[in-house]
């Protein structure tokens, strides 16, 4: 019996940092080669995730793409498996907060968001599958960006909030129709992650609500039943489970990782 010993391929979108970045390490130590995005300005970011996977024996490529954009991302999968030969795994990670009051949030600020949060995971999903049909119908995983606040809306995040309802709810629809594809569709939940986009967060409505540097976090940390915010390592280890063989019976799933804040 022949082995087949040909690595797996992934493509990890908003990489260059924070819990994109912890995804595709965790991938490439998982035996993974990994192709990463992110936007053009965050390249140097991105190169050295880059050279940080490839420590771990992984081919690695950065692809400058912005999200929002559906031929960037269908280009981003071409690339990638004309890199590596393959293509089995697609994470849709990137994506952004908006901090203001519902009553505040501006027509551009909806269209940003949604642009990136929402059209960038169906871009992502469209792109993995038609890749995957590509290939002899190849069987394959797609795995969405979500957050507790898909479950629960948090004050001030309130589009943010609806983009990550709207992820919950596209990734039931994909798995139901893939799923005689063999494709499973899943999506990981995080909750108080402690990232450039928290401290963003922390900053944005301690303006509004007087809070000193550090004390809105730290609010939301303390009714944490585990006692601490979450690392992008803690996201890594749940997408790492879901890109793996033991994870191939799942599938419409939303994976909350936070440490005990919503129980679903």
């Amino acid at each position: 019996m022949t082995l087949n010993t040909q690595k797996k391929t992934a493509l990890v979108t908003g990489a260059a940092q924070g819990i994109g970045k912890s995804i595709a390490i965790q991938l490439a130590k998982d035996g993974y080669q990994v192709a990463i995005t992110d936007l053009p300005f965050q390249k140097a970011k991105a190169l050295e995730t880059v050279k940080e996977i490839e420590k771990f024996g992984a081919e690695s490529l950065f692809i400058p793409c912005d999200s929002s954009k559906k031929q960037e991302i269908f280009d981003a999968v071409d690339e990638t498996y004309k890199k590596f030969g393959g293509f089995d795994t697609i994470v849709n990670n990137a994506g952004i907060a908006t901090i203001a009051p519902i009553v505040e949030t501006t027509e551009e600020e909806i269209n940003k968001i949604l642009s990136i949060n929402v059209n960038g995971v169906v871009f992502g999903i469209q792109a993995a599958a038609k890749k995957f049909e590509e290939l002899g119908n190849q069987p394959g995983k797609i795995i969405n960006a979500a957050s507790i606040v898909s479950y629960e809306a948090f004050e001030m995040l309130g589009i943010y909030s609806a983009t990550k309802f709207a992820v919950r709810g596209l990734t039931q629809v994909a798995a139901k129709e893939l799923a005689s594809r063999k494709i499973t569709v899943n999506c990981y939940c995080p909750g108080i992650v402690l990232t450039p986009m928290w401290d963003q967060i922390d900053a944005k409505m301690g303006e509004y609500s007087g809070a000193a540097k550090g004390e809105t976090v730290k609010k939301f940390i303390d009714k944490i039943a585990l006692g601490r915010g979450s690392e992008p390592q803690d996201v890594a280890n749940l997408v790492s489970f879901m890109a793996s063989e033991k994870a191939d019976y799942i599938t419409g799933q939303a994976m909350v990782v936070d440490g005990g804040i919503m129980y679903h």
